[in-house]
């Protein structure tokens, strides 16, 4: 999650319902990412009270995502925080899902949108007079202590860019192997933020 003041609260790459995607082509999984997922931002809306959230792409995985299970839990969260304002800026997974049940209530947008100095995107790249915050990538780095990945942020100065890691528990992540000229990364580390030093 991405605060931008106590207004908006951004969430990359939540891939609500993947579980479901994966079951439904025949690989076994266990359920419950979309359960956990949403009392994460559950617990954050609680902190952090933002008036509107702003899902960078992919909110859902596939097609199968709208499952009467995940299209059930989202219902109900959604019923809770039914006062603030919920945008997608659509992404590449949200596309092949389809579109969202207009009683969701989710706002559906195409990137790039603006919010004052920002652009909001799915994918990272450039867009002029703006700094572009986005997801997609999912970016991890590897801990050189254990067999394992923290996720992390990488941002940009260089190009004005920034990733986001993948909000959601269930994604996966592409591995970055240190910075280039401008580059800032950092790491989330037990509920906490850390900016990898040389």
């Amino acid at each position: 999650m991405f605060r931008s003041g106590a207004a908006r609260a951004f969430y990359p790459d939540a891939h609500f319902g993947k579980d479901a995607v994966f079951r439904a082509r025949g690989i076994p999984v266990p359920t419950g990412s979309t359960a956990e997922n949403l009392l994460r931002i559950e617990r954050l809306i609680t902190e952090f009270e933002p008036a509107t959230l702003v899902f960078l792409g992919d909110l859902l995985h596939a097609r199968e995502s709208l499952s009467t299970l995940t299209l059930d839990a989202l219902h109900a969260w959604r019923a809770r925080h039914a006062s603030r304002r919920v945008v997608l800026v659509e992404g590449n997974h949200d596309r092949h899902a389809g579109a969202l049940p207009l009683t969701l209530d989710v706002e559906s947008v195409r990137e790039p949108w603006h919010i004052g100095a920002w652009a909001l995107c799915q994918r990272p790249h450039a867009v002029d007079h703006a700094y572009v915050l986005a997801g997609h990538v999912h970016p991890v780095f590897p801990d050189r202590d254990a067999d394992r990945f923290s996720a992390c942020a990488v941002l940009s100065l260089w190009d004005r860019s920034g990733v986001l890691p993948a909000f959601g528990s269930f994604t996966g992540g592409a591995r970055e192997t240190g910075r280039v000229l401008g580059e800032r990364v950092f790491l989330v580390v037990q509920q906490r933020v850390i900016e990898l030093r040389s």
